[in-house]
């Protein structure tokens, strides 16, 4: 009797392997995407972005948000997935980059540009 549940417990650790294994974690992304949104943030409370350019940023967070949980909705997030994911957080760190860094300010918060982009 004590061998038949020592072995139903090695067999049932041994399927559970498999399933650790295929994780859907992404400590990475994930924490990439928190810095992205306090970037984000940092730039509406600054000024620096304006509440236009500010939901255009949010929407990029949601897309590549909406990748991340795309990907792991089989319960595994492949290499392949992984790449493509970070791909866009690169693209949308760029963007966030160059619309905190743009001559478009809103200093004084009233949803109104202080200072117009230069033109070319």
């Amino acid at each position: 009797m004590k061998s038949t549940t020592i072995a139903a417990a090695l067999l049932a650790a041994a399927m559970a392997l498999p399933a650790l294994a295929q994780t859907t974690s992404t400590p990475r992304i994930d924490q990439r995407q928190a810095n992205q949104q306090q970037r984000i943030d940092q730039g509406v409370q600054s000024g620096a972005l304006t509440e236009k350019e500010a939901a255009r940023m949010e929407k990029g967070q949601e897309r590549v948000q909406n990748m991340e949980n795309k990907a792991a909705a089989d319960g595994k997030v492949t290499a392949k997935e992984k790449a493509r994911i970070e791909h866009a957080q690169d693209v949308q760190s760029k963007r966030i980059y160059r619309q905190k860094h743009d001559r478009q300010h809103d200093f004084n918060h009233d949803g109104k540009m202080d200072r117009p982009a230069r033109k070319k």
